[in-house]
């Protein structure tokens, strides 16, 4: 098995262990925004897969390069990825006013390929880290994306803040 399949496989397996956590304190049914909307192409899906990417990349990198939302401990999350967020909303947007140029087209599958990107993302940090990588950065870029993959579950089972809280205050 290749590199790539053993992280994608890894990953998923992360993002799923936070999905059942979330649903599992819901207390209530874990409802997809959106979830009989249409699905997208395969052309489509890489083209939103590859914006992602590069969103959570540069707001990354730009993270790395002022330490803007460092506090102690670690970094804001919400605030390194304010771009990355914002895409992942629209992609879950389910109602636009009556006066929109165009109608409101979620893709809540879109928003699973994310999680599959950030899963992968996540095991590649701790494969390297596992492997002996001594890097802070690669720790709290780790850190950031396992809150960032709970941030984008949040959206798409549309927390409330009250509930957010409640399964931070958890965990």
């Amino acid at each position: 098995m290749s590199r790539n399949a053993v992280l994608s496989e890894t990953g998923q397996a992360y993002v799923e262990r936070r999905r059942t956590h979330v649903c599992a304190a819901l207390q209530r049914p874990a409802d997809v925004a959106a979830a009989g909307a249409e699905p997208l192409s395969a052309e489509r899906m890489e083209s939103i897969r590859s914006d992602a990417e590069e969103l959570y990349w540069n707001e990354l990198s730009w993270e790395e390069l002022t330490d803007e939302e460092a506090i102690p401990g670690g970094h804001l999350t919400e605030m390194v990825f304010p771009g990355f967020l914002a895409f992942v909303e629209g992609l879950l947007v389910e109602r636009v006013p009556a006066d929109a140029l165009a109608p409101a087209r979620p893709h809540p599958d879109a928003v699973q390929e994310i999680l599959v990107f950030l899963g992968e993302r996540y095991a590649d940090a701790t494969a390297r880290i596992e492997g002996g990588a001594d890097s802070q950065k690669l720790v709290w870029a780790r850190r950031m994306t396992a809150r960032l993959i709970d941030l984008v579950l949040y959206r798409l089972y549309r927390l409330t803040p009250a509930e957010q809280e409640r399964l931070e205050s958890a965990a």
